[in-house]
């Protein structure tokens, strides 16, 4: 979908609303996610945006000027852009692809009871915030459902890396991350979100994730999808239960999204990793 400048009102981009092709968009959890390409170069008239927004550069070379500022990108910088900000941009002569997050005004608003929102462009090149990003990107292009509980997570922790938090950091597991823990292990199954489990332990969801993660080494989606993996591997050993079964069970969409995170995860499908324990 090509977006031409008289298609534009006052230069105001409204959600989902680009310069350049988007080639794919979803919906998840109160964001917009966007992949985007200019083939060749140009400079993008002055503009602005009504969502806040994480941009990921993918290929290319593409610059952001605001007012005196500058910002170079070149390939997997990240960068966060609060909402109205006016901005113009520049694409390198080799065009761009690029992956766009945009979050809806209930993001902000959380986020502002959490912690100091940024009112200027924040991000890089090479630091914790561009992986974060990369695996969102990866989510993002699964070839079947991805987990809402996985995007939210990973938008969460990306948000609490760039904040400066009014809330001190914890020193040791806090007791409510481990009753946190316990929740998703009894509820792995079902569609938990993560304002769910914060709600149920009394914290604020964007301390829950930073904190979750400081101390598990991972986000909240991806600890839940390991929990759904070793619980199918348990049940793949009860060759009467037919993989639909199997998947319904540990919580996940349909067989698709059961299979292609369960070879993600243990590098085999199911019906493989069952053979292989029938012959074991």
């Amino acid at each position: 979908m090509s977006v031409r400048t008289s298609n534009i009102l006052d230069n105001h981009l409204q959600p989902g609303q680009f310069y350049g092709s988007v080639t794919k968009k979803g919906n998840c959890s109160g964001l917009i996610l966007s992949e985007l390409t200019h083939k060749t170069g140009k400079k993008l008239p002055e503009h602005s945006h009504q969502l806040a927004n994480f941009c990921l550069l993918i290929e290319g070379d593409y610059v952001e000027y605001y007012g005196t500022q500058v910002f170079e990108y070149k390939p997997m910088t990240i960068m966060f852009h609060p909402p109205e900000l006016t901005h113009s941009d520049e694409i390198g002569n080799q065009g761009g692809h690029f992956f766009n997050v945009e979050l809806e005004a209930e993001w902000m608003k959380c986020l502002s009871e959490y912690s100091v929102v940024p009112d200027r462009p924040v991000g890089g090149g090479g630091s914790d915030l561009t992986w974060l990003a990369i695996r969102l990107y990866r989510e993002f292009k699964a070839p079947h459902a991805y987990s809402p509980l996985g995007i939210e997570g990973l938008v969460m922790t990306m948000l609490a890396e760039l904040t400066r938090t009014r809330v001190k950091d914890e020193k040791r597991p806090p007791r409510w991350l481990v009753q946190a823990v316990e929740l998703l292990h009894e509820e792995f199954d079902r569609n938990l979100t993560i304002n769910r489990v914060a709600a149920e332990v009394g914290v604020h969801p964007f301390h829950l994730s930073k904190v979750f993660r400081q101390f598990h080494h991972q986000t909240i989606g991806e600890y839940v999808k390991n929990l759904k993996v070793k619980f199918a591997c348990q049940k793949l050993f009860d060759h009467q239960t037919d993989l639909a079964s199997v998947a319904l069970a540990a919580g996940f969409s349909d067989q698709s999204h059961f299979t292609r995170v369960f070879k993600q995860m243990t590098g085999m499908t199911p019906g493989a990793f069952r053979a292989a324990r029938k012959l074991g």
